[in-house]
């Protein structure tokens, strides 16, 4: 068996066709902070705009290899070229258009880090028409990267956030014009009022009101809020703690998570798992061993039973 300090770290970047994944790689390449003492060997599964130069490729110790099939993208392919090039680590730029699912590496190897890569001027019609490879791209993602953002207005790249973060909350996420990094964290973009009390999460809005919570929690500390969701009981939480979110569906029916943080209820609340309420609570940003850290904490002030509502689960994918 291969432990993890002796397997071939990988660094993985995918994304749909000139969205800038050659471009990222071929500057990282240049950086000091990234280079090593052994070979990197960049295995290239699409030939995009931007190449390699020669000089960039003897400066960083590179070896380009071509996968242009994905039937070949094996692992026994890759330790062949392990056993060719014993390289110290190992670049893949993958074809956008191939599942991600596919994805396999050879025993030696780890994933060390995925990056997607998103071009802003085409994504609309990527996540219409082909959402189900976008997801797989995006679902493991550490960072996110979603350039040419320029000439796209701040409402439509809001709602290009939403549907990615809805996709993956944990990744970084960034968007960039020529100018640099864009920021677009106003509260006046959120579709409810962050002043009213309680603040109203009807539909959709709760979904969108949990990811921008995860991101700014002290954004909500102290306000309270009102929506019906419904009841999980997660294993190993003491009995005044309950989990009332939303169902939300990121890409299709068979790709569903649920959505929902930590509620401190009253003693002898009597909820059942997969119930329905009616909760107006108030937000707490707090330590919660379950969370093994801060993160945002429910309290209770108001528990109404309901029934469930009809359309049940939220529909980012819409």
């Amino acid at each position: 068996m291969f432990g993890r300090k002796t397997q071939k770290p990988v660094y993985v970047i995918n994304g749909f066709l000139d969205s800038g994944k050659s471009s990222f790689f071929a500057y990282t390449l240049g950086q000091p902070y990234f280079q090593t003492s052994g070979t990197t060997l960049l295995i290239v599964c699409e030939e995009g705009e931007i190449e390699y130069g020669k000089d960039l490729l003897d400066r960083s110790k590179t070896i380009v290899e071509f996968i242009e099939n994905e039937s070949d993208f094996t692992p026994s392919k890759l330790m062949s070229l392990e056993a060719k090039y014993r390289p110290a680590r190992v670049l893949i730029e993958w074809n956008g258009m191939w599942n991600f699912q596919n994805f396999k590496l050879p025993s030696k190897w780890r994933l060390e880090q995925q990056i997607t890569t998103i071009d802003a001027s085409t994504f609309s019609i990527y996540f219409m028409n082909m959402r189900s490879l976008l997801a797989e791209q995006i679902r493991n993602s550490e960072l996110i990267m979603v350039n040419r953002c320029d000439g796209v207005d701040e409402k439509t790249l809001i709602s290009y956030k939403r549907n990615i973060k809805a996709i993956n909350r944990e990744a970084d996420l960034v968007f960039e014009d020529a100018n640099g990094e864009v920021d677009m964290t106003t509260e006046e973009d959120l579709p409810y009022n962050v002043n009213d009390n309680p603040i109203l999460l009807e539909g959709i809005n709760y979904g969108i009101w949990y990811l921008d919570a995860m991101e700014h929690p002290d954004r909500y500390a102290g306000k309270t809020i009102r929506y019906k969701g419904m009841v999980m009981i997660p294993d190993g939480f003491s009995r005044e703690y309950v989990v009332p979110g939303r169902m939300v569906m990121t890409c299709c029916a068979n790709d569903m998570q649920f959505l929902g943080y930590a509620c401190r209820v009253p003693e002898g609340s009597g909820l059942t798992d997969k119930s329905w309420i009616d909760l107006t609570a108030r937000v707490s940003k707090e330590y919660f061993e379950p969370y093994q850290g801060e993160g945002i904490v429910l309290h209770a002030e108001k528990i109404e039973k309901t029934a469930q509502p009809s359309e049940p689960v939220i529909n980012f994918a819409g």
